[in-house]
């Protein structure tokens, strides 16, 4: 069971007590015996981008010291993460799939839903560029992707980045399949990995993308289409979920995600290494503005 205090550890100590002699200490001014705190804990559960990035190093240490709250990771994509939520297993999420967020809420197991940060999407591929997409948009990109029956390699696991890739097939007008629609069913670090293995297109955000663009054979060849953009919420568990979740920890992670300190290290990561931020900070604004 998650959490369970360490009641065998504190039998054991108190056994160790009446074997020499001792007692807890009792009679007036003495207090209660002091028994064992709970760590102050809570689960995240995130995209793969937000760890494959490297953000989640910058960021989960700095609330730790703010809070004195550590933080469990658990990776996976969007799709996932929602899911940990439903079933009560996460404390906060911190997600990318703004349309199945909004089914999510609906049903009433989670809290408040906050704006943190936006980058954006790219299509990257071997330099060679065998469908000839370079500088096109999106969606032209998809159609032309398949009309060669160029390999693709698709996440297929139920992401943020996996929705809006059906999302841009959908709009090209083509159900992707055969021999050269492959799937990793794994995150997007992987997911490059295996593309630029199979000089393959794929579809990735930028910030895991150019944090290891050093390693890769692929290149970005459509990029800045409004219909990339790529936008994170931080959305809070409540125990509605279930009685395991730690709303106050919750409470305090989305609070602090947003706050001036945590927005200013968002807009700061990447830039020294990559000459860029990786993620734009958006905490406070009015969503209909982001990315404008």
């Amino acid at each position: 069971m998650r959490r369970a205090v360490p009641v065998v550890v504190a039998l054991a100590g108190l056994l160790l007590l009446a074997a020499c002699g001792g007692a807890p200490a009792s009679g007036p001014g003495s207090g209660p015996p002091a028994g064992p705190s709970a760590e102050k804990s809570l689960i995240l559960a995130t995209t793969t981008s937000t760890q494959d990035s490297g953000l989640l190093d910058v960021l989960l240490p700095e609330f730790t010291r703010a809070s004195g709250w550590q933080v469990k990771t658990l990776a996976v994509g969007s799709g996932q993460a929602l899911e940990l939520g439903r079933r009560g297993e996460a404390d906060v999420l911190l997600v990318h799939s703004p349309a199945a967020e909004e089914k999510f809420l609906a049903e009433g197991t989670a809290g408040d839903r906050l704006l943190v940060m936006h980058n954006d999407f790219v299509l990257v591929g071997p330099e060679a560029d065998p469908a000839g997409i370079r500088g096109l948009g999106s969606v032209e990109a998809m159609r032309r992707i398949a009309a060669a029956q160029a390999v693709f390699v698709s996440r297929g696991d139920d992401s943020g980045t996996n929705a809006r890739e059906k999302d841009l097939w959908a709009k090209a007008g083509v159900t992707p399949g055969g021999p050269w629609y492959q799937s990793t069913g794994q995150g997007m670090g992987a997911t490059l990995r295996v593309a630029g293995e199979k000089q393959g297109y794929t579809l990735s955000d930028r910030a895991t993308y150019l944090a290891q663009r050093d390693t890769l054979p692929s290149t970005i060849l459509s990029e800045g289409d409004p219909g990339l953009l790529n936008v994170y919420h931080v959305i809070e568990m409540t125990q509605r979920a279930g009685d395991r979740v730690q709303s106050q920890g919750a409470a305090a992670f989305a609070e602090w995600i947003v706050s001036p300190p945590a927005q200013e290290l968002i807009g700061r990561f990447g830039k020294e290494r990559f000459g860029q931020p990786l993620f734009t900070p958006d905490a406070g604004k009015d969503e209909a503005t982001v990315g404008g």
